[in-house]
């Protein structure tokens, strides 16, 4: 079975599509990064994607994304800063096929402003979250979560290049699962066909 063909969301600069388009560079990786698509014309990532020779699409409006992503083939879809709501009829009808990197420790700070709302709540641990999408902002199963010291001189925005480098490592390792079959969203939960290495879904360096 060849790999398979998945499409990356974003809106701006792409970091994490960087991360999982080099993932995706090792001939045993399971997932081709097959398509871009941005809301924004102007996002920085879409120039990443060609420099990497991968197609790339940008949205007139969300009533085409359905349209774009059943073109391309593609079987599972990433969001990696994709400041666009996805409809709960569309999250409905690519459950177990849509994930979704969040930085934060899930379910704490969902939605907006996490690491100012982390430095507000006094929290001594913060990090990112690999989850499926849900019609629910946030709040779909979890597949693996990074975790990052929040230090006492921390600002919003050293806190967020902390969790930033974590959500590299952690989103082509839980791409690769979802896309090798070792993990599934079922009417019960997430199924695993194997129990994850240690420090697979937990803090993989």
């Amino acid at each position: 079975m060849g790999r398979v063909k998945t499409a990356v969301l974003i809106s701006g600069r792409g970091s994490n599509l960087g991360a999982l388009l080099a993932a995706a560079k090792a001939p045993d990786y399971p997932a081709e990064i097959s398509l871009v698509v941005s809301n924004r014309a102007e996002a920085a990532g879409l120039d990443l994607a060609a420099m990497a020779g991968v197609p790339t699409r940008v949205l007139g409006s969300m009533r085409e994304l359905e349209d774009v992503l059943a073109t391309a083939g593609v079987r599972l879809t990433c969001l990696a800063g994709f400041m666009r709501l996805i409809p709960a009829a569309l999250a409905e009808r690519w459950r177990g096929r849509m994930l979704n990197i969040h930085p934060s420790l899930l379910p704490a700070f969902p939605g907006l402003d996490t690491h100012a709302r982390a430095l507000a709540a006094g929290v001594r641990l913060s990090g990112c979250s690999v989850h499926f999408v849900s019609a629910e902002v946030d709040a779909g199963p979890i597949i693996g979560q990074a975790a990052v010291p929040v230090l006492p001189e921390d600002t919003a925005e050293t806190l967020a290049a902390r969790v930033l480098a974590a959500e590299h490592r952690l989103y082509p390792r839980c791409l690769a699962l979802v896309a090798a079959g070792r993990v599934r969203w079922e009417a019960a939960g997430l199924v695993w066909q194997a129990e994850p290495a240690r420090g697979q879904l937990l803090n993989p360096a």
